[in-house]
């Protein structure tokens, strides 16, 4: 499933990146690497970006970003 599926609160382990270019570079120095255990900590007022749980380190990401992320429950 993409990251944008993944509720508040729960976590679940990066599968993939569909991302390329520049756009995957980024997302793999922000650590989001495949078999990282990511949490969706909480949702903006406006409903993007949302703020997730990365080794440690909170990062927030864009929806079209976080389409970019698949991940496992």
């Amino acid at each position: 499933m993409e990251l944008t599926a993944l509720p508040i609160g729960k976590s679940a382990i990066i599968a993939g990146l569909k991302a390329k270019g520049l756009m995957r570079r980024r997302l793999l120095d922000l650590g989001l690497v495949p078999a990282t255990t990511i949490e969706a900590v909480r949702r903006s007022p406006a409903g993007d970006p949302v703020a997730y749980r990365v080794r440690g380190t909170v990062i927030a990401l864009r929806a079209e970003e976080s389409r970019l992320i698949t991940v496992r429950p």
